[in-house]
């Protein structure tokens, strides 16, 4: 079995060759996502100004399971984003495998407008 330190650092490899080609603007800012083993959040990016446009974490959504948490923290995004007039951003899964809770938030964040 891996260390959690190798798997960390393994990870961070893979989100810099990620970071490397995805570059965020305010009108097509970057939705980052981080998930650790209880909880999932994403935020909006503006590369350019280095600023952050929108957060949301899986604390601030109702939910039983983190799979559904992670649905609605996509949801939830893509309302806020609307709110700042934004309809299309740069997916950027944070070097982390496009399955399970990643999948649900990016099909949440889809659901509620957002392209990508």
């Amino acid at each position: 079995m891996k260390s959690s330190s190798l798997k960390k650092a393994q990870r961070t490899r893979r989100h810099a060759r990620i970071r490397a080609k995805v570059f965020g603007t305010e009108s097509k800012p970057r939705l980052s996502v981080f998930k650790s083993n209880t909880s999932i959040s994403a935020q909006l990016i503006d590369d350019v100004s280095g600023k952050t446009l929108a957060a949301v974490h899986s604390r601030e959504v109702k939910g039983k399971t983190i799979m559904e948490k992670s649905g609605l923290v996509g949801e939830a995004l893509a309302q806020k984003a609307k709110a700042k007039k934004i309809s299309a951003v740069v997916f950027d899964r944070g070097g982390f495998i496009y399955t399970g809770n990643v999948e649900a938030l990016a099909e949440g964040a889809r659901k509620g407008g957002l392209k990508f």
